[in-house]
């Protein structure tokens, strides 16, 4: 019984360790600096804005000291942010592929949509 106990102990670590080899390179797919360009749908709200944005292990960052990004990126290309300018805060999600991406985003007052280029 005790060297059945060894292997299945140690069959689960290979295998914990196999899980975690493989989601940094699935993630990675998006690594790298991102452009992002907002638009908005309500005239009265700013559109035209572009933020720069990397991807790090499927991690969202800011590479702007002016806007905060965070959020994340999951292996498929779906991605959840939130960028934040003093007071002000956007929600958005969409989908990356390797070169681009799109989605929707909203704020307190204003809503609209983002494209994405990789830079």
């Amino acid at each position: 019984m005790q060297p059945f106990r060894k292997m299945l102990i140690a069959s689960r670590i290979l295998i914990l360790a196999g899980m975690s080899a493989v989601t940094p390179a699935a993630a990675s797919t998006f690594d790298g600096a991102w452009n992002v360009q907002i638009a908005s749908s309500n005239a009265a709200c700013p559109s035209g804005t572009s933020v720069s944005i990397d991807i790090n292990n499927g991690h969202v960052e800011s590479n702007n000291a002016s806007v905060t990004a965070s959020g994340r990126v999951a292996d498929a290309g779906t991605i959840s942010v939130t960028l934040s300018s003093g007071m002000k805060r956007a929600v958005g999600s969409g989908r990356l592929t390797a070169t681009s991406g799109s989605g929707t985003w909203r704020g307190a007052m204003c809503s609209g949509t983002w494209t994405a280029q990789r830079i």
